[in-house]
């Protein structure tokens, strides 16, 4: 620890004589910041603490507290630490802490000083340091115990550059990844073993992050090292923090037997993971109970219950734009939030709508409020109410794009303005387009906002009135009158295009949109198809149903292909995939194009261009025959509520015929090829041995 982080006037041992709430405390402790010059504005400081600890309570057991922030009132990394006797409630499970530690990082801090920082963390995890902090006689020798220059009863945990710490550096290295690896081998210090010794390693992998990602991260990481070492597990941890990462290795991912995430913030580039056994619980869980996380890993590799991949760029903070991203990498990560926020409601509000025209006729849309008329024992009174709820969930569709746009760019701020500026581009019939327009305008306004310099007297009321106010303010008024009729006049020649489509127009639409549903599987580029599609939906003509019908058709093409050609073709694939494959029938049945994403992860060469060329001619089919589709989702499932329902299942199935035979070709030209190699379907499973076909 390095000397300018804490002295001893950063130390109170009696802190309870100022302090009894953690308020208090993270009061006295940040006076004596103050004071040496740490931090500069002792109420933003203060402020920036209450809201970190607001987000997650900061208690540990063990009787541990470490509030902590990043903060702009911040001059340098500090570390603050009070002990009390009496004990002050930060929330922890098993009571009071009489151990707090306040640590305060400048908002750009550097990766040096966070990684001393995590080191701290880990060091928490010693109770032969935690004890020797409960005894430190004076104030001078608490300080140097956290630096490091007095060694308690175990060796000092005063971290590598790794984040690990020389307490466990016998058994703690860093794998060829740069992530830390705990194992058993020969000389790595680690206990006994009752595990039989003849039997393969298990191997896990993890992956710990918390909303700061100064203490919890690296915390978490030290008590799975820890539980991994007493069972005889091998750990590779990844350690998301704010000190910066190495990801895992493709290899160390392909060779664990299971996955643990313990985090708090979206787990970046979560998709590495995908077909591994999982579990998925919050970073304390893997700081209070590391065993049970890892004997729960062991019980779902048993069973080989495999995890299914996540769509992508499933929540906002997964989506919102990094520091070193480009521009258009932000804007496509903004978007994606809003889409992904809408598709509930498109897949609730449509299919609702659906039933109601499939049970009471196409007429229904003209049956009054069933609030004002309704008759228990008649069939159109209920096709009314399906219709209408529908309705009322599909009226939210454009709201909740711009909301979670502005969302996706600036947080919670950007909900109040994203939501009015979509219901101002729903009452100028603005639509979809407007609705994206909406979204970054809001974003934009709060960003502007939130870049003028505030007086503190008016902070707390800042995120709950001011920006409230003025941006909806400005988002209406710019919806209004000044972008919003445009796009009103763009959404409406669009509609009309989409009616006039016909003949060759209309199917080099289809090529394109099979080939965009396709691409990526369930990505950017199929999500802005399906928007384009569900955005016609909110009115409704023969050219948008078209677009719905081939979109949804191309859909579920990919994993349905995938599962047939792990029937015809096993041997091309390893025993993982083919257990995919069964999955991958229902999950394309129900038009989830994500069942396919397994397969591409492990062979994207040709399980790519197969699943485009299947797409392709399923959408131009879908286009040329006329199928048109009222509902936004459901697959095979709403084949009753499709123009055209037969010429349809002709489209899908000439579609997964095209998919199999090309990508059945292409493993089997590479088995040819190379009959020692894998085929093309990815990494070989370690307990399969391969047998080369010819094509």
């Amino acid at each position: 620890m390095s000397s300018e982080m804490i002295t001893a006037d950063l130390v109170d041992l009696e802190l309870d004589r100022s302090a009894d709430t953690k308020e208090a405390a993270a009061r006295a402790l940040a006076t004596r910041m103050v004071t040496l010059g740490r931090v500069t504005d002792l109420d933003g400081f203060l402020a920036d603490v209450a809201a970190r600890e607001a987000q997650m309570p900061t208690g540990l057991d063990g009787g541990i507290g470490i509030p902590h922030c990043r903060s702009t009132h911040v001059t340098e990394p500090t570390l603050a630490f009070g002990r009390s006797t009496t004990g002050i409630d930060f929330g922890a499970p098993d009571g009071p802490a009489d151990l707090i530690f306040l640590i305060a990082a400048p908002a750009g801090a550097d990766d040096a000083h966070l990684t001393i920082l995590s080191s701290l963390a880990r060091q928490l995890m010693n109770e032969e340091f935690t004890d020797a902090l409960r005894a430190a006689p004076d104030a001078e020798s608490a300080a140097a115990l956290i630096r490091g220059e007095q060694p308690t009863s175990a060796p000092a945990a005063t971290g590598d550059a790794g984040g690990a710490s020389t307490a466990t550096a016998t058994a703690v290295g860093m794998s060829s990844a740069g992530a830390e690896r705990v194992g058993t081998a020969p000389g790595a210090g680690a206990p006994e073993s009752n595990a039989d010794e003849t039997a393969p390693t298990f191997r896990i992998v993890a992956v710990t992050s918390c909303p700061t990602g100064i203490a919890h991260t690296y915390m978490a990481a030290e008590s799975l090292e820890n539980a991994a070492r007493e069972q005889g597990i091998e750990l590779a941890v990844e350690t998301q923090g704010s000190a910066g990462f190495t990801p895992l290795t493709a290899e160390a991912i392909a060779a664990a037997d299971a996955v643990v995430f313990a985090h708090d913030v979206p787990v970046r580039d979560k998709p590495r993971f995908a077909g591994k056994p999982t579990v998925d619980v919050g970073v304390k869980a893997a700081i209070n109970r590391p065993a049970e996380l890892l004997a729960e890993a062991r019980e779902k590799a048993a069973r080989g219950e495999i995890t299914a991949p996540a769509p992508a760029g499933s929540t906002p903070v997964d989506n919102a734009g990094d520091t070193g991203d480009s521009y258009g990498t932000k804007l496509r990560k903004w978007l994606m939030s809003g889409v992904s926020y809408m598709v509930p409601f498109v897949a609730a509000g449509g299919l609702l709508i659906a039933l109601g025209f499939a049970i009471g006729g196409w007429k229904i849309d003209k049956a009054p409020s069933v609030a004002d008329h309704f008759i228990w024992t008649d069939h159109t009174s209920w096709a009314a109410l399906l219709f209408q709820i529908g309705g009322l969930a599909f009226a939210f569709l454009v709201p909740v794009l711009a909301g979670y746009i502005a969302y996706g760019m600036v947080d919670r701020p950007g909900l109040v303005p994203g939501f009015v500026g979509g219901s101002v581009a729903v009452t100028i019939d603005a639509g979809f387009l407007g609705g994206l327009a909406a979204g970054l305008l809001a974003g934009a306004v709060v960003l502007g906002i939130q870049r003028v310099r505030i007086p503190p007297v008016l902070r707390g009321i800042m995120p709950v009135v001011v920006i409230p106010l003025i941006s909806a303010a400005v988002v209406g008024f710019l919806m209004f009158l000044v972008v919003g009729k445009p796009i009103a006049s763009l959404q409406s020649a669009l509609t009309d295009w989409l009616e006039g489509l016909s003949g060759a127009n209309a199917i080099i639409l289809g090529v394109i949109l099979g080939l965009m549903m396709c691409f990526d599987l369930g990505g950017p580029l199929n999500k802005v198809a399906y928007a384009f599609a569900i955005g016609g939906l909110t009115h409704p003509t023969d050219g948008s149903l078209k677009v719905m019908a081939a979109v949804m058709a191309a859909g579920m093409v990919p994993p349905l292909a995938m599962a047939l050609a792990t029937t015809v073709r096993g041997r091309l694939f390893t025993r993982t995939e083919r257990e995919n494959g069964k999955a991958a029938w229902f999950l394309g049945a129900s038009f989830i194009t994500e069942g396919a994403i397994p397969f591409a992860a492990a062979d994207p060469l040709r399980v790519i261009p197969a699943s485009m060329a299947g797409g392709a001619v399923t959408g131009a089919l879908s286009m040329a025959f006329g199928c048109t589709l009222r509902a936004p989702h459901g697959g095979v499932f709403v084949v009753p509520l499709i123009g055209q329902p037969l010429l349809y299942l002709v489209a899908v199935a000439a579609g997964v015929c095209v998919s199999t035979v090309v990508v059945v070709l292409l493993k089997g030209a590479r088995r040819t090829a190379d009959p020692a190699g894998d085929g093309g379907a990815g990494a070989a499973a370690a307990d399969e041995t391969r047998v080369p076909v010819a094509a």
